[in-house]
């Protein structure tokens, strides 16, 4: 029996995850943010459509497939021709003059299968770099790059002979974002975690898969669609919202408390305890405190920083409010599954 399978990455520059002088240059519209990509992947002819429409910064696209015999043994294995890097480009404006620069990609690396009874395991591991300079100082050996920072993913994927599928992202650099659809090309998981200052540091020469040192990604499962709809309302629905950054170890509810906002998680990771139990861990795209919002004005829940984080805080008032008891019932379902 043949099982066959692709899961794919899109990497993406998100609004607002830019600081300091980058971020100048984004306001004055040097480049551009990205818009958040698709919900759901069509095929590989979508990924080089949405290349052609300057939807990401790269691809890693891996296919693959095994011949499993009636007890499970795998007999044939191999990546399929379409497997490896898709890279996008920057286009650089000045003034009304605009130029486009084609992103450079690095080798595909994909480490020997790992071939077990009923399962054979691919991991692949691409990226590249900008065609664009992005001269800076770096606290290594050369101490200044005039090259921009490498970005990479690597995606791990399990074929079993039932046709089950294992998907993972074990490994991705610190910035930008990046977007994993399974093999139903549906949104699965998510990069929890950007930090463009670690990456501007660090992401070059040995401190890569290409000098054989991964970085190690904090993945998150992908919010509902639902939400992804409410944070189109909270971003882009008329008065912008605050955006507020805390620390790692940060409270940003407490269950019990009064409390009225609604929080869109832009970047990071929080944890979400009930009576004093970490029921789930939530990150960028999820929507947070509408229960209070529905239910009274009272935190049904507290909400922890687990890693620095980045919010948009908008008022219930300027949210489609029966989105918001979707929502709340979907939050409502999953708690209680837990």
């Amino acid at each position: 029996m043949r099982v066959e399978s692709t899961i794919t990455s899109l990497s993406w520059i998100p609004s607002d995850s830019m600081r300091g002088w980058l971020k100048a240059g984004m306001d004055l519209g040097l480049s551009h943010y990205d818009a958040p990509p698709v919900d759901h992947l069509s095929g590989a002819e979508e990924v080089h459509r949405l290349r052609a429409d300057d939807r990401f910064r790269f691809a890693n696209v891996l296919s693959a497939w095994a011949d499993f015999d009636e007890t499970g043994t795998p007999l044939e294995w191999g990546f399929a021709p379409e497997s490896g890097v898709v890279m996008g480009s920057t286009t650089v404006r000045v003034a009304s003059v605009g130029a486009t620069f084609g992103g450079y990609a690095l080798p595909t690396l994909r480490e020997e299968p790992v071939v077990e009874q009923g399962s054979v395991h691919f991991t692949q591991t691409v990226g590249g770099r900008t065609g664009v300079p992005l001269p800076r100082p770096v606290p290594h050996a050369p101490f200044a790059m005039w090259q921009a920072p490498i970005v990479w993913t690597t995606l791990a994927l399990t074929l079993h002979p039932d046709g089950q599928v294992d998907v993972a992202m074990p490994g991705a650099s610190a910035f930008p974002r990046h977007w994993v659809y399974g093999p139903d090309g549906a949104l699965s998981l998510k990069s929890g975690l950007t930090d463009l200052d670690s990456w501007l540091a660090h992401s070059f020469g040995p401190r890569t898969p290409w000098g054989n040192l991964d970085s190690e990604a904090l993945v998150v499962e992908a919010e509902s669609a639902l939400e992804r709809q409410l944070s189109g309302g909270i971003m882009h629905g008329g008065e912008r919202p605050e955006i507020r950054r805390l620390p790692a170890g940060a409270t940003v509810t407490r269950q019990g408390e009064p409390g009225t906002e609604i929080y869109l998680v832009l970047d990071g990771v929080l944890t979400v305890d009930v009576d004093g139990r970490e029921i789930a861990q939530v990150g960028p795209g999820a929507v947070l405190g509408e229960r209070a919002v529905l239910e009274g004005g009272t935190r049904t829940s507290t909400l922890t920083a687990l890693t620095p984080v980045r919010l948009a805080v908008a008022a219930a008032d300027r949210l489609d409010m029966e989105k918001l008891r979707a929502v709340a019932e979907l939050h409502h379902r999953e708690d209680d599954e837990r």
